[in-house]
């Protein structure tokens, strides 16, 4: 591609490079000028005006977005994705439906190498998205780019970049108290709105004493295809009522505690071919926490291992929430 200032009277098929006043009327930047541009830019008294010109073997930067996107996500229907059009040299793809992105890092990594010019971000992996949510912009930054830069892009990263929607549709919550224990309206409301988000369906809450054999009866009996299990009193070891609870029903525990924070408290296991989650008591409240990045996950499906749930502590430093202490804060010592 050609770029710089020309004389006008040589302008015609070249794109504009930068918005220009013309008396009245306003060129925009990426027009592709005609002759009749040319007498308007004439009359208002400019002799030059900086253009770009494709040269053989280049590709604008429309169809070269097109063309990537088609790439990235080649059947956008079984990807949950929605491909917009060109504009301006980026394609944009939106989430179709709630779910969890999944990435191939190192494709998009490579695709990212081949040309500046060429350029894809995502959100992270294994981001959360609710429906209409943007999942990935693919941007040609200049306004044509070589047409075999295109090509190697687009052979790098085949099928990179999907949306994997909720495998499951009901999940149920039980919930211990203690007396004079937190009330549980708030955090009830908190996960529902959680499980609603990846348009799956609350279908059962139980609230029973703090008790192994109490607990172990009700996630028995919990109906969901989900078992959520929040506790009155933090679960602070893996022999804690609330994994003994899950033993002592037939199930099993494969993880406890996450390097993320707030989440540290969690648990992962099975009853069976159903999901367990021992939520951490930072799930009461409705902002990000470790429990978001697992429960989104296992509702999709993704296999979620003790590595996995290990691998989250790099990036697992969050927000402090509001509803409760500071517990990272250094506290003087009273003398």
């Amino acid at each position: 591609m050609k770029f710089g200032a020309v004389p006008v009277d040589q302008t015609a098929g070249a794109i504009l490079a930068h918005s220009v006043q013309a008396g009245d009327i306003k060129l925009r930047k990426g027009l592709i000028l005609t002759p009749e541009h040319q007498d308007i830019l004439n009359l208002a008294g400019h002799e030059t005006v900086t253009v770009a010109r494709l040269e053989p073997g280049d590709c604008h930067e429309d169809e070269a977005a097109r063309m990537l996107a088609a790439a990235l996500t080649p059947d956008p229907a079984a990807a949950a994705l929605r491909v917009t059009q060109p504009f301006t040299g980026r394609v944009n793809l939106i989430a179709d439906a709630p779910g969890v992105a999944v990435l191939d890092i190192s494709a998009l990594e490579a695709f990212n190498q081949v040309n500046p010019m060429i350029t894809v971000a995502t959100v992270p992996q294994y981001q959360q998205m609710s429906a209409g949510g943007m999942v990935a912009t693919i941007k040609v930054i200049s306004y044509a780019v070589p047409g075999a830069d295109v090509l190697q892009a687009t052979r790098l990263a085949q099928n990179s970049v999907r949306l994997v929607t909720p495998v499951f549709r009901t999940a149920g919550l039980v919930v211990t108290e203690i007396p004079g224990g937190p009330p549980n309206e708030k955090g009830i409301a908190a996960i529902q709105s959680r499980v609603q988000s990846l348009g799956m369906d609350l279908c059962d809450v139980r609230i029973v004493p703090h008790q192994t054999s109490a607990l172990s009866t009700a996630v028995t009996q919990t109906e969901g295809e989900v078992v959520m299990i929040l506790t009155a009193s933090a679960t602070s070891d893996v022999l804690d009522v609330a994994p003994q609870a899950v033993r002592a029903a037939g199930g099993q525990v494969d993880r406890f505690g996450m390097p993320v924070d707030p989440g540290n408290l969690l648990f992962l296991g099975a009853l069976g071919d159903r999901p367990v989650i021992g939520l951490p008591g930072c799930a009461r409240s409705p902002a990000l926490n470790g429990a978001d990045w697992v429960l989104s996950r296992v509702a999709c499906g993704i296999e979620t291992t003790g590595a996995d749930i290990a691998g989250m502590g790099v990036g697992g430093l969050l927000k402090e929430i509001p509803t409760r202490p500071q517990p990272r804060a250094s506290r003087k010592k009273v003398t």
